[in-house]
């Protein structure tokens, strides 16, 4: 990626980050975005701590950085919070725009029970 768009990226994510603030019982869920994987944490950030994490890589997936391992990156992620007892989240889309893989795998945490 460009200098000047990491740059936005990091700006419009600490515009977001001024807003939001998980705690233990409704953490916050990042998302990173790479050229070839999706990354998504669960964080409590009243202790600093991350509860929950998972990515395309444990997936398995061949073609990872897509809408499809996206997608299936949100429902392992539900089942994985719904372990941990948490159904609500507030959702950091970590400075991306609202489309494409963050969109995809914000609508497959909701359809799979996550509210936020």
């Amino acid at each position: 990626m460009s200098h000047v768009r990491l740059e936005g990226i990091k700006r419009r994510h600490g515009r977001i980050r001024k807003k939001l603030s998980g705690t233990s019982e409704r953490p916050r869920v990042n998302v990173f975005r790479s050229l070839r994987h999706t990354y998504v944490q669960a964080i409590d950030d009243t202790i600093g701590r991350t509860l929950a994490a998972a990515s395309t890589k444990v997936l398995g997936a061949k073609q990872s950085g897509n809408k499809k391992a996206a997608e299936a990156l949100g429902e392992k992620f539900s089942e994985i919070l719904k372990k941990k007892g948490l159904t609500k989240i507030v959702f950091d889309r970590g400075g991306y725009l609202y489309h494409g893989r963050v969109q995809v795998l914000a609508d497959s945490l909701r359809k799979n029970g996550i509210t936020f």
